[in-house]
């Protein structure tokens, strides 16, 4: 079973994950990860789950998830492939598990678990240096971005998914639009965006998120195929944050962001980001293979431009004028996909996209009601 659940989890020979391996894998590094819940007692997450660092007021029901999308996200994070399980991308981080408040919840359940905001600022007063968020919503929640805020202030990387609605209304998503979350988009093997992943100025990131196993339920019997989306993207890239940071345990947040976004598969200029892959896809091979890598100054946000944005977008209902577009995808693309890697196939290391290192999972939607209102990349 392992062989055959592992052989389906196409981003781990994609990223060479072996070859990563040999440098990190992601030991000493705790990731928080809010969602449906953890279950720790799968074969694959015996050992990695740390539900005793939950702090006490938002621990309600974190180890018993009711969905099973957050123990997917945590073992595509940090599984250890025991027992037939997947095998995460960082197999010697640890998971720190939260159940936030979500659809699919009532009554007294509902109730008593805790909130995005109360998750996110109890997980920034924790040692974890990394939140998963693989949930959005299409709308602002001001208490949601304060705690974001208060995340970033205490030295967190946060990563959320944009969204799996493109086809439909391609709503903006938070948190990850909110200034200091990094918004993660998914891509199939050829660097090709998915069509439900929305696109927009506030993604920044893009990593595998199409065609991987996923549980089947919360019985955790067995996986089925055809999972993914930006959730999967999003899990994804914090393991890679993972990798990194365990190599450079001395490093912030800012360079371990700041390594991603240099290194990222792109055929397009990094000073105009792709409205649908951003700065392009995540390769942490890139950094590992490179002991001298040059992270950039300590305290140097390498989204700043992006944070500082000012809200022009809201009252004008377009991008701002320094957002680019010279990203858009063809009308057609094989497969029915759209692509944001452009024309080139260039072979060079720099140039390749996956190659270069070597949707029935939803996003879980938080609240509901309208869109509120339109920011573009990044609002202030």
């Amino acid at each position: 079973m392992a062989d055959d659940v592992q052989s389906k989890q196409w981003n781990l020979d994609a990223m060479h994950a072996d070859d990563m391996w040999k440098v990190s894998t992601g030991k000493g590094v705790k990731v928080a990860v809010l969602d449906t819940g953890v279950n720790p007692a799968t074969p694959s997450l015996k050992g990695q789950v740390l539900a005793d660092e939950v702090p006490k007021a938002v621990a309600f029901h974190a180890t018993k998830d009711y969905d099973s999308h957050g123990t997917t996200m945590a073992e595509v994070i940090a599984g250890t492939g025991a027992g037939g399980g997947l095998k995460g991308l960082a197999p010697s981080a640890k998971v720190v598990p939260y159940r936030v408040l979500v659809t699919g919840l009532s009554g007294e359940e509902k109730k008593k678990t805790p909130g995005p905001a109360e998750a996110i600022k109890a997980a920034a007063d924790t040692d974890a240096k990394i939140i998963n968020m693989s949930f959005g919503s299409d709308i602002i929640d001001p208490d949601v971005e304060a705690a974001v805020k208060y995340a970033h202030s205490k030295g967190k990387l946060m990563f959320a998914g944009v969204g799996n609605d493109a086809e439909k209304k391609n709503f903006i998503g938070y948190p990850a639009a909110y200034p200091y979350v990094v918004g993660v988009a998914a891509a199939d093997e050829s660097g090709t965006v998915a069509k439900y992943s929305e696109h927009g100025y506030y993604v920044d990131l893009a990593a595998p998120g199409l065609d991987l196993p996923q549980y089947c339920d919360a019985t955790y019997h067995s996986y089925c195929d055809g999972g993914g989306g930006t959730s999967a993207a999003t899990a994804i890239t914090s393991g890679s944050a993972a990798l990194i940071w365990s190599a450079h345990p001395d490093w912030t947040a800012n360079q371990v962001l700041n390594s991603l976004i240099n290194t990222a598969g792109r055929d397009w200029p990094k000073a105009t980001p792709s409205k649908y892959l951003g700065y392009g896809l995540v390769r942490p091979r890139k950094v590992l293979a490179d002991s001298d890598f040059n992270p950039g100054a300590a305290g140097t946000d390498p989204l700043s431009k992006e944070n500082a944005l000012s809200d022009a977008a809201d009252s004008t209902g377009s991008p701002s004028a320094s957002a680019s577009t010279s990203s858009q995808p063809p009308k057609t693309t094989s497969g029915g996909q759209t692509s944001a890697a452009g024309s080139s196939s260039g072979s060079s290391d720099d140039n390749t996209l996956w190659v270069a290192l070597g949707a029935a999972a939803a996003v879980v939607v938080v609240g509901g009601g309208a869109f509120v209102v339109l920011r573009s990349r990044r609002g202030a």
